[in-house]
């Protein structure tokens, strides 16, 4: 199983393929990295050698920012939007959507589960 910045690739899978697990890595960077460190992408990943996997981890460090790297500076980003007082900033506090979808419905994967708020009396029960 070939371990590439901290992380096992699944090895049945194409190269090309296995490489879209690493965090920040999609289809198109993982086309490129293929072609430069000149391993085949439809090659299984167990059957690459670790002259390829070491090409693929170098390139990885040297041109990209992926993993740990990214995970951090969208952290840093976040909070720096949250610092400034931003309305970006305030509706990731608030645990909003950002990006100026509607939230009188449909935001439920930021808002979280529907909280039930009791209704008004009727008519009927004040007698």
């Amino acid at each position: 199983m070939p371990r590439l910045l901290g992380v096992d690739i699944p090895p049945d899978r194409p190269t090309v393929i296995s490489l879209t697990y690493l965090y920040g890595v999609g289809s198109r960077t993982a086309r490129e990295l293929c072609h430069k460190a000149g391993v085949d992408p439809l090659l299984k990943a167990r059957d690459l050698g670790e002259d390829a996997v070491a090409r693929i981890a170098n390139l990885l460090d040297k041109d990209y920012v992926v993993e740990g790297q990214l995970r951090r500076q969208t952290t840093q980003n976040i909070s720096r939007l949250r610092d400034i007082g931003c309305y970006r900033g305030l509706r990731h506090r608030r645990g909003l959507p950002v990006r100026g979808q509607r939230t009188k419905t449909n935001a439920r994967t930021r808002k979280g589960p529907k909280k039930t708020v009791a209704g008004k009396k009727g008519v009927k029960d004040l007698r």
